[in-house]
């Protein structure tokens, strides 16, 4: 039986951003449909959303730090140094914590977790085709790094850094791009639950 070529590495991550946004489009619709009455209001939510975007601005600076690591470098070398040291995915850990902000801003801890087990479900289909890009490409190399290095979780005490990092830019501004995108949850989720307030949207069901 013929073992099928790993994806192209672009194919796979141009794949997993379309993903990512597709499910939190339907996450974010489906958070219109439902409305979330919390069991503690007032300052209770007012305080899930402000961890919420505590949690989006510590993924915008962690995405955009990861980004000075691997930028233009994934398909050339394996990157082990700084964040990629401890975890191998550093830049998708911090999606995940963004993910989970974005969902926060409904006020709603449920469902904050909810749009973090999405994204880290879908991220895993992701992970698993640069995985077997990476080992075809770079070999034992690889092998070494993935045995000592956790996919996700990360591990201080396996910090190593570089004394001097070559930055490209572009890659720099387009992380930072995507990130800042998260952003744009606060307005919408805000608008949503403006309509769910005044009764024109949303079936009501007591989320904690």
């Amino acid at each position: 039986m013929t073992q099928t070529a790993p994806l192209s590495l672009d194919i796979v991550q141009r794949r997993r951003k379309w993903f990512v946004g597709l499910v939190l489009i339907a996450l974010i619709g489906l958070t219109a449909a439902v409305r979330s009455v919390t069991v503690f209001n007032g300052e209770w939510h007012e305080g899930v959303e402000a961890l919420g975007l505590a949690l989006i601005v510590v993924a915008i600076v962690g995405r955009a730090w990861c980004s000075l690591y691997i930028g233009g470098r994934k398909k050339a070398e394996i990157v082990d140094r700084g964040p990629y040291s401890i975890s191998r995915n550093p830049l998708y850990v911090f999606s995940f914590i963004g993910a989970f902000g974005v969902g926060a801003q409904t006020g709603s801890l449920v469902i904050g977790a909810i749009f973090a087990v999405a994204t880290v479900l879908v991220f895993l289909r992701t992970v698993g085709r640069e995985e077997a890009w990476l080992a075809e490409h770079f070999g034992a190399p690889y092998a070494a790094y993935k045995a000592r290095t956790p996919r996700f979780w990360p591990n201080p005490a396996l910090w190593r850094d570089a004394e001097t990092l070559t930055v490209r830019p572009i890659f720099f501004l387009r992380t930072l791009r995507d990130g800042l995108a998260l952003l744009a949850a606060i307005p919408v989720m805000e608008g949503i639950e403006h309509l769910q307030a005044v009764g024109l949207i949303g079936w009501p069901i007591s989320l904690f």
